[in-house]
C-alpha cells in the first residue's frame, strides 16, 4: 500500500563518513513529520511522529475502502459551499429555485453560514434550530431544515464530510409543524366572497371551488382546456412569476397534468363567462423567463400561447399579488371574514389615495377554495383514490393526510361497532349439545322456564340456531 512518512527535518541517508544523518534547512521549523504518497489524498504535517502513524493507517483505511475524507476539505465556511459550489450546480426551475434562494440566503446563511462545514455537530444543530423557531413558523422551519439537509448531503457526497450530521446525530430532532385540519368553507361563505368579487374574477371562485384547482392553475387555464363534449377540464400548467416579476408558463405542481370532472352547472358558468369575456391570447415562455443561452434551451422555453379564460380588465395576465390585494382579500373584508389592519396613503399627481391594508390568514386565501371542493367530494362519498387524481396529488396517501377529517361518519364507526361488543343484553352462546338446550328446545318464546334457577325465578327467553350448530339465547327478563 502506498504512503509513507518524511521527517522534513533530517535528511533521508546519513552521512557516509559519520553514518547520521544531517540536518536539513527546515530543521527546528514548522511541523517535522509529513505523510505523502497516498493516491488521491494531499500531503499533511504533523508535529510527532505517532500522530502521523496514525493519522497514515487511518487513511490508508479509509482510502481502500472508499471512505476516505480529508478533514483539511471541510475546513470550508457553509456559506462558501453553498455560493461556490452547491448552488451553481442547482438545476431548478423559477418556481421552485426563487422560494429555495430566498430561504437558504435568509435563514441558514445569517444563522450557520460562517461555521466550517466540519464544525456543524449536535451542538451547532441545536442552536441553528433554536434560532430558526425564533424567526419562522414551524412550517417554514421544516421546509428549511430540509434545505440544510440536503445542502450537508451534498457535502458528504463531495468529499468534504464523512457524513450528514443532521442524520448522524440522535440528539438533533428537525423542526416539527404544527398539524392543522384543512379548513372548508360554507356555501353562504363561498356566495359572499364570490358575490363581493369583480364580476370577470367570480368565474375564478367557481374554477378553484368546482375543479379544486390551485390559484396558478386557475389563472394558466386556456379555453382549449375544456372539453365540454367529454365532461372534463385538462390542467396542463399554471401561470407562474419569478422574482424578478416575469411571467411563465409550466406544468402543474409536481410535474402532473390531470382530467378533472366538470359539472353540467360548471360547464354552463364557463359558457356564460366565455360570452361575457371572451378568452384573450397571452404568449409566455415556458418553464423559464430567463433568455436561453443555447438551443437546447430555446427549445426548453419555446413560448407557447394560450386562450387565458382569466384576464384584467386590460385583458393581461393576472399577477397574483395584485389580484390577491385588490380583488380577494376585499371580497374577504366585504364578507365580514377579515378587517383592515391598517392604510396606504400614496399621491397621485396633486391627489392623495388613500387605500386599506388587509392581512388575510393563509387559510382564507384562494387556496381554501380547493379544501373546500375535496370537503365536499368526500362527504358525498366519493373515492379517496379518484379525489387524488383530480388533485393532483402524488398519491391517495397525501389526500387521506389532508383531508380524513372531511370524510363522512370518521371515527363513528368503529365507536359504533364497539358499543356493539359492549351492549349488555348480548346473545349468550349455548353449545348444541348442552342440556340446557335440549331444555329450551322444548319450550316456546313467553313461557316460564321453571328448575333452571332454583329461586324459581321466570325469564323471558328467545333462542336461534347459530352457524355453528349451537344456540344462541337472549335473557330479557329474569
Amino acid at each position: 500500500m502506498a504512503g509513507y512518512i518524511e521527517d522534513r527535518w533530517l535528511k533521508k541517508r546519513p552521512d557516509k563518513q559519520t553514518g547520521k544523518r544531517e540536518r536539513t534547512a527546515r530543521y527546528g521549523k514548522g511541523q517535522r513529520y509529513r505523510v505523502r504518497g497516498i493516491p488521491g489524498v494531499l500531503d499533511r504535517s504533523f508535529d510527532t511522529s505517532e500522530d502521523a502513524k496514525q493519522w497514515l493507517a487511518t487513511a490508508k483505511t479509509d482510502t481502500k475502502r472508499g471512505e476516505f475524507v480529508d478533514p483539511r476539505d471541510g475546513e470550508i465556511s457553509l456559506t462558501d459551499y453553498i455560493v461556490e459550489h452547491w448552488w451553481p450546480s442547482r438545476t431548478d426551475e423559477p418556481s421552485t429555485a426563487d422560494p429555495m434562494r430566498s430561504r437558504i440566503w435568509n435563514h441558514i446563511i445569517p444563522i450557520l453560514g460562517d461555521t466550517p462545514l466540519r464544525d456543524i455537530d449536535a451542538s451547532a444543530l441545536r442552536s441553528f434550530t433554536a434560532a430558526l423557531l425564533g424567526r419562522v413558523e414551524s412550517t417554514t422551519a421544516e421546509v428549511i431544515w430540509g434545505h440544510l439537509s440536503s445542502i450537508l448531503t451534498s457535502a458528504v457526497d463531495d468529499q468534504r464530510l464523512l457524513r450528514n450530521p443532521i442524520k448522524a446525530h440522535r440528539s438533533v430532532k428537525p423542526p416539527r409543524r404544527t398539524e392543522k385540519k384543512a379548513k372548508a368553507w360554507t356555501h353562504p361563505i363561498v356566495e359572499a366572497v364570490r358575490s363581493h368579487l369583480q364580476d370577470r374574477y367570480r368565474f375564478a371562485v367557481d374554477l378553484g371551488l368546482g375543479l379544486g384547482l390551485r390559484q396558478g392553475e386557475a389563472f394558466g387555464l386556456g379555453e382549449e382546456d375544456f372539453d365540454f363534449k367529454a365532461g372534463v377540464v385538462h390542467v396542463r400548467r399554471q401561470l407562474r412569476w419569478d422574482v424578478k416579476g416575469r411571467p411563465y408558463f409550466c406544468l402543474p405542481k409536481g410535474g402532473k397534468t390531470r382530467e378533472v370532472p366538470m359539472s353540467p352547472n360548471l360547464a354552463a358558468r364557463a359558457h356564460d363567462h366565455f360570452r361575457r369575456f371572451p378568452p384573450t391570447p397571452c404568449t409566455l415562455p415556458w418553464r423559464n423567463p430567463e433568455p436561453p443561452t443555447n438551443a437546447l434551451e430555446a427549445r426548453q422555453r419555446k413560448p407557447v400561447t394560450v386562450q387565458l379564460v382569466l384576464t384584467t380588465s386590460h385583458a393581461n395576465r393576472i399577477y397574483y399579488r395584485t389580484w390577491n390585494d385588490r380583488s380577494w382579500k376585499p371580497a374577504l373584508a366585504a364578507a365580514g371574514l377579515i378587517e383592515a389592519v391598517g392604510e396606504k396613503v400614496r399621491r397621485d399627481g396633486g391627489r392623495i389615495r388613500r387605500s386599506p391594508i388587509y392581512a388575510a390568514p393563509r387559510e382564507d386565501m384562494f387556496h381554501v377554495l380547493r379544501h373546500t371542493y375535496a370537503s365536499v367530494q368526500l362527504e358525498a362519498g366519493e373515492s379517496i383514490v379518484s379525489l387524488s387524481k383530480w388533485l393532483g396529488h402524488s398519491t391517495p396517501k397525501v389526500t387521506l393526510d389532508h383531508y380524513a377529517h372531511f370524510m363522512p361518519g370518521a371515527g363513528h364507526r368503529g365507536q359504533d361497532a364497539m358499543d356493539a361488543w359492549l351492549e349488555q343484553d348480548q346473545l349468550r352462546i349455548i353449545p348444541k349439545n348442552s342440556p340446557a338446550a335440549e331444555l329450551i328446545k322444548n319450550v316456546t318464546s313467553n313461557l316460564q322456564v321453571k328448575g333452571l334457577i332454583a329461586s324459581g325465578a321466570s325469564m323471558n327467553v328467545k333462542y336461534k340456531e347459530t352457524a355453528r350448530g349451537g344456540l344462541a339465547v337472549n335473557i330479557i327478563e329474569c
